[in-house]
């Protein structure tokens, strides 16, 4: 399976969350899985594709040529496509993948987060999204989604879209065993009739 990873390109992070990253590029890489990402050699995304290597997996880096620094993208990636702008990368992404994870980061994980939650609401894509909520970084975003449904300005049903894990081997066992889920966009949007 092509799994994308999102993730923090900051190493300035607790090492703990480096660990983790390690971790669940190991675990990818035992499972026979090829990490799609941004190709960063920092943070967690370096963390991640670390992991990979170290487990002999397959890595799929896609960055912008201006990306091209000393010591910024990840040098053992098996592939590296460079699309000329941030939005032609994460469309790579999207259509090279065939599920999503959400690592700690900032508000480019996040936007890269939501815009694929986004689509999978308005039935652009089926595929399965997990957070891996390591520490519990997501614990005050997951209670923010679900205040967003209790006050009515997203329905209950878009909290189906994906699902939070502590561990990496219980999120890959998600993705694994994912059965698709499709909304019609009345079931996930409050549209009036």
């Amino acid at each position: 399976m092509n799994i994308c990873v999102y993730g923090a390109s900051s190493d300035a992070i607790d090492k703990r969350y480096i660990e983790a990253g390690e971790l669940l590029g190991e675990e990818m890489a035992k499972r026979g899985h090829t990490l799609i990402y941004g190709g960063g050699a920092q943070g967690l995304m370096g963390a991640v594709a670390r992991g990979i290597t170290k487990g002999n997996g397959k890595i799929i880096g896609i960055a912008p040529s201006f990306f091209k620094v000393d010591g910024v993208l990840y040098d053992k990636c098996d592939e590296f496509l460079y699309p000329e702008t941030m939005r032609e990368r994460k469309k790579l992404m999207e259509e090279m993948s065939d599920a999503f994870i959400m690592t700690p980061g900032g508000i480019g994980t996040y936007e890269e987060f939501f815009e694929i939650l986004t689509l999978k609401q308005l039935d652009r894509h089926p595929k399965a999204i997990a957070i891996l909520n390591t520490l519990g970084y997501y614990d005050l975003m997951n209670e923010l989604l679900q205040r967003t449904t209790d006050l009515h300005f997203m329905k209950e049903a878009s909290l189906q879209l994906f699902e939070s894990f502590s561990e990496p081997s219980t999120l890959l066992d998600y993705l694994e065993t994912y059965k698709e889920i499709r909304f019609d966009i009345t079931e996930t949007k409050h549209i009036q009739g």
